[in-house]
């Protein structure tokens, strides 16, 4: 093998990031002190790697470092305790031994650190999937919680118009849309004991800005204000008390009502 393809091979890489074997170590570490341009292929490997690192690294959580720093210590504790023998070999052969050993600390060494740089990335990737579910869940959660709360809203005011409805004493007046507008439509309750009247006027197209519907009770052929319409007040409250009446109108007047209805402006009417 030339210089290189033994460049070529990998083992460079694989010894910077501690994955090289003792021998293959111990080789290389020898090849380089004698070959220019396997030391050149090493410093500019390492520098590439380096740079690399440096530019996608995350700072690891304290808790995450600790263990690990930890467990180096534990493992080096060990290594200190336990007794060397060394045999009457030659100096070269009680070297070799001794390179040997530390390859192995600096590959124990590098191996919890990749080992901690993966862990951390697994976890990073863990905790993102993680926020995501739980903000998807969270606009499920309230997307939910509006709609059931719009149900609830609906189904309060259908059971309002229907008690309101189904009373004996309350008397219901349709109106019905003018030539001009033909498709609006609006329901007056008035009751027959308290003279109270109430206006569902849903159907009527929203009220320009600065406008508002007002509702008229026409007794002995003149118009009578019987209250202006707000959403706040539509079946709920009684716009007016109405003591007699031969018909009801719905009339657009600037905001805060009129003393007479602007007849171009009328919307609905009916008869009682």
């Amino acid at each position: 093998m030339n210089t290189k393809e033994y460049i070529s091979s990998g083992i460079i890489e694989s010894y910077i990031l501690g994955l090289a074997s003792p021998e293959e170590a111990g080789i290389l570490e020898c090849v380089m002190k004698n070959n220019a341009e396997v030391k050149a292929a090493f410093e500019e490997a390492q520098k590439t790697l380096e740079d690399l690192a440096t530019a996608q690294a995350v700072a690891p959580p304290v808790e995450l470092k600790s263990k690990i720093w930890a467990k180096i210590q534990k493992e080096q504790t060990i290594d200190e305790i336990k007794p060397v023998v060394l045999q009457n070999e030659s100096n070269v052969h009680s070297e070799k031994e001794t390179k040997e050993i530390v390859v192995q600390k600096n590959n124990t060494w590098k191996t919890y650190a990749i080992a901690a740089s993966v862990l951390f990335l697994v976890s990073i990737a863990g905790n993102l999937f993680w926020m995501n579910n739980q903000s998807k869940n969270k606009a499920d959660i309230a997307k939910l919680e509006t709609e059931k709360q719009s149900k609830d809203l609906a189904l309060q005011k259908m059971n309002e118009k229907w008690n309101m409805m189904s009373s004996p004493d309350m008397q219901m007046v349709k109106l019905k849309g003018v030539e001009k507008h033909a498709d609006s439509k609006a329901m007056v309750f008035w009751n027959k004991n308290t003279k109270e009247v109430y206006l569902n006027a849903e159907d009527l197209p929203k009220a320009p800005a600065g406008m508002q519907y007002q509702l008229w009770a026409i007794a002995d052929g003149k118009p009578v204000n019987a209250g202006m319409y707000t959403k706040e007040k539509d079946s709920k409250i009684a716009l007016a008390n109405i003591s007699k009446a031969q018909a009801f109108a719905i009339t657009l007047e600037k905001e805060g009502g009129s003393e007479v209805p602007t007849m171009e402006n009328m919307y609905v009417m009916g008869g009682v």
